[in-house]
């Protein structure tokens, strides 16, 4: 038995729960960042697109996601540098979210379908960054 058997903010593997819970908001937020990105480049009325614009804007945002997913998976393990790089990123990206949100025409349904998305991801991210710079988050990464 661990002598952290009574202490609540360590999970079983000796991180804390604020790891593994910003570790799970972030992980709900990649769908639907992505889902949301993707509403966005279909709602595009004019110009409209070519075709091959479209498909490397999703073969991107999937590359993005998975590099992302693998720095997660990272941060989890207690490497600083990952934590610090999805901070920059969820940032940059609850920023460009904010202002895609109101800048941008999309019809009505892919309008309501992007702003739940990119809402709910954003706070899911903003969560995340904030419990991992928690002190007993920020003692855990020491690689």
């Amino acid at each position: 038995m661990s002598d952290d058997a009574g202490d609540s903010r360590v999970g079983e593997e000796g991180r804390p729960v604020d790891v593994d819970t910003g570790f799970w908001l972030w992980l709900v937020a990649v769908p639907l960042m992505v889902v949301g990105y993707l509403v966005d480049v279909v709602s595009t009325e004019r110009p409209h697109p070519p075709a091959v614009v479209i498909v490397f804007s999703c073969l991107f945002v999937f590359v993005v996601a998975g590099v992302v997913v693998t720095f997660l998976f990272l941060m989890r393990q207690g490497y600083r540098w990952a934590r610090t790089v999805l901070t920059g990123g969820g940032v940059a990206a609850v920023v460009y979210v904010g202002t895609s949100l109101f800048s941008i025409d999309r019809p009505t349904t892919l309008a309501v379908t992007y702003a739940v998305c990119a809402i709910v991801g954003s706070v899911l991210i903003l969560g995340g960054v904030f419990l991992l710079h928690r002190k007993d988050a920020h003692a855990f990464f020491v690689r």
